[in-house]
């Protein structure tokens, strides 16, 4: 008999609290969900109030196995998941499948995997919570109900193989609409003056003042009237104004604003922030990554003061807890916090070490003292004008919290560093230097970057810490929202100078437009958006989805029903999707962007089988329609009659190398040289319309050269049984599948039945 069976869902979580736990203790890993909705018939018995219809998936019998065997045996099973409504519906559903007994099941929670919190949680067992239970369920069943009736409606209707999510379509909205938002806007452009000015140092020496003019102007007329008006103006120190500024620390993390500060400070992805703090947690490090509570215990509130007076002193030290602004917040226990706070570094890969830092700077931070500083705003009367120069600047009195940690913002205006002013007094008259006036742009709305979004979703209520990231990775790989970076562009801006009694003027080069990591949405994203928007309004609208999220919530505190909440969704819907089966057409976002010159054929943009493509003609001409797939870059949208146009000179034939002809295309997979019946992609830099000979041939020899420094050996014999040199060594390539060769072994030196050995040996394990 084992006397005490704990089930957690991850082997690294198993392994941290077996430590803990004695020689009484087994504990066992689910691996996490159990068991899912059967993909037959939807999963869901809708005429018996949505009952659901679980299935264990064959990767997971082994375990359910291994698990009843061992819980049939054990005189008491502890059920360990996670404390969110996730983990809650593991526990379940381990309870059911595993056919337990009550009597012999407790269900136990933990915020950390610290000794004391585990043995704590052994003391304050419970039973499963079948609210929060409910609240999970419905959340599965409503996603599964929308995705299983919406996806097909999409195949019919605008491409095969899409898919559809109630929380990734709204998702999608905000980044469609933005996109459109920047289409729409229109840059004005406008001039910012500066001054310098020279001041007496008070030593017999001068010292430099800069300022900025209060007005901006609008056009170059204004601004030489303007600096024609400075060239015999007198400049006084008209007012001096000190304030004393307190800035305060930011709260402890949640999820959002962990995933948020890791995207600007490290610029990991949320995925990718999610995963290291996964790991964090399940060894120990720090408390559980999804909540949005901002609340810390008092047992950590008291730690991090014992570390801030060791560390800095009794005047660093404000303990102070943060109460949870979000609505509805779920799984409020405690913010992400280390679980020591006396350790400011932990062991671990590089990834972990870094947000660890930030977990740890970040608690610590929001239990010391606010910094105190004095701004000083310095404003210049220029005689002649109404206009008046300003001048800030900041002194930091005392950095309290800024020791640790200052907060970043998604701002991409960074403001200047506002340093010490020279010290001056009312009616010092000052020399004017130079007055700069430089042409401006205003900024077009700032893109989404993964960060920002979850932030924006936050704001509006849509999902919960534990679906931030899953909705995001998930729209991209659905390829509706694609990741990237943008290059910037250059243009020509204005600047004139007033240098002594001379004005100048010259044209500078700015550049503008660069993005890094931000994410743009596809044409066939920005198409299914407009066909969900029009033909299932409530899905699409934010207060909706919101409101979705509250009911949830009341379920998980049993003040809902789940069956009825579903209902009242699902046969509105339900009606909705037969309707737009009915009456709706087929979506390509088919665009008319003007005649072909010489044909006078209609030129068309749409989205083709294997994406967008530009058209001249129609189906229905005796002459076949042309095709041209559109580049990358180019969008449904924004392309003009011009680039559509451009995209028909291709294939062309750009000349002969070894006695071949050399053609450059588009295809799939982009811009492309293709050479007796060989294709070779184009650089990043290549213009397909432009490229000739010589680059075409370089790109060939390139390509050869790489190819035969990545053949190790080849058998006559086996033609199709490749030695490859890859990107992390050596391998066997045989029939589209990759075999890693044993350390031991040299490339070089394997026959072809050494090889043949070490497929069968792998084909042996997989088949395991």
């Amino acid at each position: 008999m084992i006397e005490n069976l704990v089930i957690v869902e991850s082997p690294a979580k198993a392994k941290t609290i077996e430590k803990f736990l004695g020689k009484a203790y087994t504990v066992k890993s689910s691996f996490g969900h159990i068991r899912d909705l059967a993909k037959k018939n939807l999963g869901i018995n809708i005429d018996e109030r949505f009952s659901p219809q679980y299935i264990v998936p064959a990767d997971k019998k082994k375990v359910v196995k291994e698990l009843k065997e061992l819980a049939k045996v054990s005189e008491m099973v502890w059920l360990a998941t996670d404390e969110d409504r996730e983990g809650e519906a593991i526990a379940w559903h381990l309870y059911e499948e595993l056919a337990l007994e009550k009597e012999k099941t407790r269900r136990i929670v933990f915020h950390e995997i610290t000794k004391d919190a585990i043995l704590n949680a052994l003391e304050n067992f419970r039973f499963i919570d079948t609210d929060l239970v409910n609240a999970q369920q419905a959340r599965r069943v409503l996603d599964r109900l929308v995705g299983f009736e919406l996806s097909p409606l999409l195949w019919k209707k605008v491409k095969p193989s899409l898919s559809a999510g109630r929380v990734q379509s709204v998702a999608v909205k905000l980044i469609v609409e933005k996109e459109r938002e920047i289409q729409k806007f229109v840059p004005k452009k406008y001039f910012r003056v500066s001054g310098k000015f020279s001041v007496p140092d008070g030593k017999g020496g001068w010292t430099m003042l800069k300022a900025d003019l209060s007005k901006r102007f609008d056009t170059l007329d204004e601004v030489r009237e303007f600096l024609s008006k400075c060239q015999n103006s007198d400049f006084t120190i008209d007012n001096i104004e000190k304030k004393p500024l307190k800035k305060s620390p930011a709260p402890p993390f949640t999820t959002s604003t962990l995933q948020q500060e890791a995207s600007r400070k490290l610029g990991f992805s949320v995925n990718q922030t999610m995963s290291v703090a996964q790991r964090l947690y399940e060894s120990g490090r720090i408390t559980y990554m999804r909540t949005d509570s901002v609340n810390l215990s008092k047992l950590a509130i008291g730690s991090a003061a014992g570390k801030i007076r060791a560390s800095f002193g009794e005047e660093y030290l404000k303990s102070r807890n943060f109460t949870t602004k979000s609505k509805g917040a779920q799984e409020a226990h405690e913010a992400i916090r280390p679980t020591y706070m006396d350790q400011p570094t932990v062991e671990g890969s590089r990834a972990e070490q870094r947000l660890y830092d930030l977990i740890w700077k970040r608690t610590i931070a929001s239990q010391m003292s606010e910094a105190r500083l004095e701004k000083t705003t310095i404003t210049i009367l220029v005689s002649g004008v109404p206009e008046k120069f300003i001048a800030t600047g900041e002194v930091l009195k005392f950095d309290g919290f800024l020791k640790v940690y200052m907060e970043s913002t998604d701002d991409e205006q960074e403001e200047e560093t506002k340093g010490l002013l020279p010290p001056v007094r009312i009616n010092d008259q000052l020399n004017r230097e130079e007055i700069e006036t430089t042409e401006k742009s205003t900024l077009q709305p700032a893109r989404y970057t993964e960060a920002s979004l979850v932030k924006k979703m936050e704001e509006l209520g849509i999902g919960r810490p534990s679906t931030y990231a899953p909705t995001i990775s998930t729209i991209q790989q659905r390829e509706y929202v694609v990741k990237e970076d943008r290059k910037g562009s250059q243009r020509d801006m204005v600047q004139i100078m007033l240098k002594g009694d001379s004005i100048s003027q010259e044209i500078i080069k700015e550049k503008y437009g660069f993005e890094k990591g931000k994410l743009f949405p596809t044409d066939i994203g920005a198409i299914v958006n407009d066909f969900l928007e029009q033909y299932f309004q409530n899905i699409m609208n934010f207060n909706f989805t919101a409101s979705v999220e509250k009911e949830f919530d009341e379920i998980a505190v049993g003040k809902l029903d789940w069956p009825s909440m579903i209902e009242r969704f699902y046969n509105p819907f339900h009606s909705k999707v037969d309707s737009a089966t009915q009456t709706s057409e087929r979506s390509k976002g088919e665009k008319v962007l003007g005649e072909d010159p010489d044909s006078g054929k209609p030129v068309s943009v749409k989205i083709g089988r294997f994406g967008p493509i530009a058209q001249i003609g129609e189906a229905s001409d005796e002459e076949k329609p042309r095709f041209a797939s559109l580049l990358k870059g180019q969008s449904l949208e924004t392309i003009t009659l011009e680039e559509a146009m451009d995209l028909f000179r291709l294939p062309r034939d750009i000349g002969l190398f070894e006695n071949e002809e050399m053609v450059i295309g588009v295809g799939k997979y982009g811009p492309y040289v293709r050479h007796r019946s060989k294709f070779y992609s184009l650089g990043k830099d290549d213009d397909p319309y432009t490229i000739q000979v010589d680059r075409a041939i370089g790109i060939i020899k390139e390509k050869r050269t790489q190819d035969k420094n990545r053949n190790i050996k080849q058998f006559e014999e086996e033609p199709d049984l490749l030695i490859l040199n890859g990107r992390y060594g050596p391998y066997i390539a045989y029939k589209k599948k990759n075999y890693r060769i044993p350390k031991n072994r040299k490339p070089e030196e394997l026959t072809l039945e050494e090889c043949r050995e070490i497929i069968d040996k792998a084909g042996s394990r997989t088949k395991k």
